[in-house]
Formats: C-alpha cells, structure tokens, sequence
C-alpha cells in the first residue's frame, strides 16, 4: 500500500504534520498530527514498503520488540486505510 497522491508529510513550527495539497484537498481541509513513530510509518508507506519492511524500521529506530513495531503499524495503517489515505 502506499499514501495517495496529494498528502504530504511536513514539519511546521517543530510539529510533524499530513497536510492535503492539490485534488485531495478538496475532500480533506485538517491536519493530521504525527508523533516520531507515525512518522516513520508514513514514510515507509509513501516510500511503497511493506508492513514488515516498516516495522524492521521501527525496530532499528526505537529498539522496540518486533511483535509490537508489526502490531503498531498494523494499527496505523489499518486506520490510515479507513480514513482513506492510502490507494
């Protein structure tokens, strides 16, 4: 899966933000707020990685157990999936 064309990922005054531009700004008018793991999550998903090529990322990042970087990004994308951000 990857994030659809249109929703970018920027940092504005230290927050790092998803912002619509273009034709996916004319459904979607927020932000979306992401903290340091959100953002390597979308990252890797606009950079077309697997879930699991993710979560080795999170691994290698955080030190985090890899039952729960698969469990996390299974979640994040899952909601991400349903709020339609992802073609």
């Amino acid at each position: 899966m990857r994030i659809k064309e249109g929703f970018v990922l920027r940092e504005v005054a230290g927050q790092v933000v998803v912002i619509a531009t273009g034709e996916a700004s004319k459904g979607f008018h927020g932000m979306i707020k992401l903290n340091e793991t959100g953002r390597v999550i979308w990252e890797g998903l606009a950079a077309g990685k697997s879930n699991e090529e993710i979560a080795a990322d999170l691994v290698s990042a955080y030190e985090v157990d890899g039952e729960k970087a698969a469990t996390d990004v299974a979640a994040f994308v899952k909601q991400v999936a349903e709020e339609g951000f992802l073609a």
